[in-house]
């Protein structure tokens, strides 16, 4: 269970608490401004081009404290039965990753819905091709630390979100991520499995 602030001995810091509650804000308005933006795109569906989807890395990795490229968003495509990118931009006509693949974590997260934190990714086998890209908004450089989570609406998955931490070894790219990091993750991915649905044009008519 979660500590609350009067859990914690009267010696914290003040400056922790106060980080703490700060974090817990951030995390809350960023999760109402998505589920907002949800709500606005199931009154007028013809608004979803007005998303963008760099703003919306950029909201996410200033929530997460990690640089824009190490957002990923993608979505399952139902027709094609695979994974593709909404952000980051640069890598949305590079590949795609088929929803059968055993060696890319992105696959397994869809495949199971379920969420994990991995703080020693460079030494597990995975799918590379990826990290191997280099763009203006890009940095080509090899993941180190991921969070992988599913996208969910109505019950079904929907998309994966992955926050990671770049960089050419494990000790210089900054903390392990936390249960802490991975709640957050997952309150965000909750109004995403809408967003997602409409960003990729998965959303069906009703009658």
């Amino acid at each position: 269970m979660e500590k609350e602030d009067g859990d914690f001995p009267s010696s914290t810091p003040r400056s922790f608490l106060r980080g703490r509650r700060y974090g817990k804000s951030m995390a809350t308005s960023l999760v109402s401004e998505l589920e907002r933006l949800a709500g606005a795109l199931d009154a007028d569906r013809s608004s979803v081009s007005q998303v963008s989807l760099p703003g919306l890395a950029e909201k996410i990795a200033k929530e997460l404290r990690v640089k824009v490229d190490e957002v990923a968003i993608l979505a399952v495509s139902n027709r094609w039965r695979h994974l593709h990118f909404l952000v980051p931009v640069a890598l949305k006509n590079v590949g795609f990753v088929p929803l059968t693949s055993t060696s890319a974590l992105a696959a397994r997260t869809a495949r199971e819905s379920r969420s994990e934190i991995n703080n020693n990714f460079s030494a597990v086998r995975h799918a590379t091709v990826f990290e191997g890209v280099k763009a203006a908004t890009v940095s080509g450089e090899s993941i180190q630390k991921i969070l992988s989570a599913p996208i969910v609406n109505e019950g079904k998955v929907v998309g994966v979100m992955q926050i990671s931490r770049k960089g050419e070894s494990a000790e210089g790219v900054g903390a392990d991520f936390t249960a802490e990091d991975l709640r957050k993750v997952q309150a965000i991915c909750v109004p995403l499995g809408r967003l997602v649905n409409y960003l990729a044009g998965e959303v069906e008519e009703k009658a």
